[in-house]
C-alpha cells in the first residue's frame, strides 16, 4: 500500500509517499481502508523531530475515515464493510491502518464518509479536556485561543450546545465571522485588542470559567488574570513557547486549576473511555445539527506536504483533509 513516510526530520518536503508493507491487526484491532484522513499540528511537530508516535505505532495521521475491511477474532462490534472513523496513535496517511477496536466511531448520521476524517481528533480533544476534565457546564463561560482552528470551530459548537456562553480570540476579521457563524458570542481580534481588558468587560469584571489554549507560555498569566474565581486553564499546547514566568500569588486568590495534557500518549482503556464518552454526549449532537466538521480544504494523499505548509502558515479555518 501507499503511505506518507519521512527518512529525517526537516520542513515540509520530506514527507514522502512511498509504498510500504501493509499493516497486520491483532486479535483487538480492525483493519480500515482509509478514506480520509486529516491534518493536526502535532503531526508538524513529529515531521520536525520534536514528537514522536508512541513506541509500535505507525508514522502520521491521528485520525481518519474509512471502511473496515477485516476484523480481529476478540472484535465483536463491529464487521467488514462498516463505515467508520477513528482516533489513531499513527498512521492515518496511508490506504490502511490498524486500529484498536476501541478507537472507532461510527460516521455520524447527515456526515459524509470523507467529512468524518475531520471529527475524531477534535471531538476527543474537547470532550476530554472541556468537559470531562474541566467540568465545563451550562450557564459558565468558556474562552477558546485560536477559534478558527479545527479544535477551536469544534470547540465552539459544542460548547454551544451545552449552553455555554462562548468567547474566542482569532487574528483575522475573516476568522472572527466564522467563529460568530459556528455560535461565539464574544469574538476578539488578538491582534487589535487586549483579549484580557475585553473578558473583563464582557462578565462585569469577573472572568471566564473555563479557558482552552494552544498557545502556551505568552499567554498563561493573560489567561490567569482572565479567569474567574474557581476557574480551570487547560494547556493543548504550547505554539508560543513552553517557558514562562507566573505570578503565584494569582492562582492562590481565584483558587485556579492549570492541567495540561495531548490525546497520543494516553494508554488504550483511557482513549476507549474518551471515545466511548465521545459517542454518547457528542455524536447524538452532530446527528442533530448541532455541530458539524468544518473542512478548510481537501488535498491528495501525495500532496502531504502541501497540506503542512498550509497548516504551518495559519490561514486555514477548520480542517485540512488529506483523501486518500
Amino acid at each position: 500500500m501507499k503511505a506518507v513516510v519521512t527518512t529525517t526530520p526537516g520542513g515540509p518536503e520530506v514527507l514522502q509517499l512511498q509504498e510500504v508493507e501493509e499493516p497486520q491487526i491483532n486479535e483487538d484491532e480492525v483493519l480500515i481502508k482509509v478514506e480520509a484522513t486529516a491534518l493536526n499540528r502535532a503531526d508538524t511537530l513529529q515531521r520536525q523531530g520534536k514528537y514522536p508516535p508512541p513506541k509500535g505505532a505507525s508514522p502520521y495521521g491521528l485520525e481518519c475515515s474509512g471502511t473496515i475491511e477485516a476484523v480481529g477474532k476478540n472484535v465483536s462490534r463491529w464487521k467488514t464493510g462498516d463505515q467508520v472513523c477513528a482516533l489513531l496513535s499513527g498512521g492515518g496517511y496511508a490506504e490502511k491502518v490498524a486500529v484498536p477496536a476501541g478507537q472507532v466511531l461510527p460516521v455520524p448520521q447527515g456526515v459524509s464518509l470523507k467529512d468524518a476524517a475531520a471529527l475524531p481528533e477534535v471531538a476527543c480533544s474537547v470532550w476530554s479536556t472541556v468537559f470531562m476534565m474541566s467540568r465545563l457546564s451550562a450557564g459558565e463561560t468558556f474562552l477558546v485561543h485560536g477559534g478558527s482552528s479545527g479544535i477551536g470551530t469544534f470547540a465552539i459548537q459544542i460548547a454551544k450546545h451545552q449552553g455555554v456562553k462562548v468567547f474566542v480570540t482569532a487574528g483575522s476579521e475573516e476568522k472572527l465571522a466564522v467563529c460568530k457563524d459556528l455560535g461565539a458570542d464574544v469574538c476578539i481580534n488578538y491582534k487589535t485588542e487586549d483579549f484580557v481588558a475585553r473578558v473583563k468587560e464582557e462578565t462585569g469584571g469577573k472572568g471566564v470559567d473555563v479557558i482552552l489554549d494552544s498557545v502556551g507560555a505568552p499567554y498563561f498569566q493573560k489567561n490567569v488574570d482572565s479567569l474567574n474565581i474557581d476557574g480551570r486553564l487547560f494547556l493543548l499546547g504550547f505554539m508560543g513557547g513552553a517557558v514562562t514566568q507566573v505570578n503565584l500569588a494569582s492562582l492562590f486568590a481565584k483558587r485556579i486549576t492549570v492541567q495540561a495534557a495531548g490525546l497520543r500518549t494516553r494508554t488504550l482503556e483511557n482513549k476507549a473511555e474518551i471515545v466511548s464518552e465521545v459517542e454518547k454526549n457528542v455524536w447524538p449532537a452532530i446527528v442533530a445539527g448541532k455541530a458539524k466538521p468544518v473542512v478548510y480544504k481537501y488535498l491528495p494523499l501525495s500532496e502531504a506536504a502541501e497540506g503542512h505548509r498550509l497548516l504551518e502558515s495559519s490561514q486555514h479555518i477548520g480542517k485540512i483533509l488529506l483523501v486518500a
